[in-house]
């Protein structure tokens, strides 16, 4: 289906597009002859940096953990370490 997609930040920019305030999504269906030159412009940059972009899409995050969630796992090891302790002093 090919359908070029971009992600756009900020409602604001958007809406202007279609002389409003804020749109969240736009879907493009007819366009003035003198504005096709810069449609296939902005259809190609969008081809390009996200449909084809297979690298961009495969990666989520930067694996890194919150502060939260580093204290949690401390913790979780400093009681896991705590039972090793009395188990080998039972033994």
């Amino acid at each position: 289906m090919n359908v070029p997609y971009c992600i756009v930040k900020g409602k604001a920019s958007l809406g202007q597009v279609v002389h409003q305030k804020t749109a969240t999504c736009l879907a493009i269906t007819g366009v003035r002859p003198e504005d096709e030159k810069s449609l296939t412009r902005v259809k190609e940059l969008c081809t390009s940096l996200y449909n084809d972009n297979l690298a961009g899409i495969n990666k989520w995050g930067g694996g890194q953990m919150g502060l939260k969630t580093k204290r949690k796992i401390e913790a979780r090891e400093k009681i896991a370490e705590e039972e090793a302790r009395k188990k080998a002093a039972l033994y």
